[in-house]
């Protein structure tokens, strides 16, 4: 097997993994917050408590894969294309 084909075949499979990882679980943890939603603070003692909301995930603790974005996006433009 020449090395151009099984760099392509490994793209193909590592791009067809994260096609069906997108479609069974579209949404991922938050990478900011760790999917917790919330961050975590110290207090003067060094006891663990619950600080701030995440902003990026809005305290849900998951986000949009991006490739599951990228989906959602093409498909919302084709069926504003083609609706009569």
């Amino acid at each position: 097997m020449t090395p151009v084909l099984l760099a392509s075949a490994c793209l193909l499979a590592i791009t067809l993994g994260y096609v069906g990882l997108c479609a069974a679980s579209p949404f991922g943890d938050c990478r900011k917050c760790s999917g917790m939603g919330h961050a975590m603070k110290t207090d003067r003692k060094g006891r663990l408590k619950r600080g701030k909301d995440c902003r990026r995930c809005k305290a849900t603790g998951k986000r949009i894969r991006v490739g599951r974005w990228l989906y959602n996006r093409w498909a919302r433009i084709y069926r504003a294309g083609t609706s009569d």
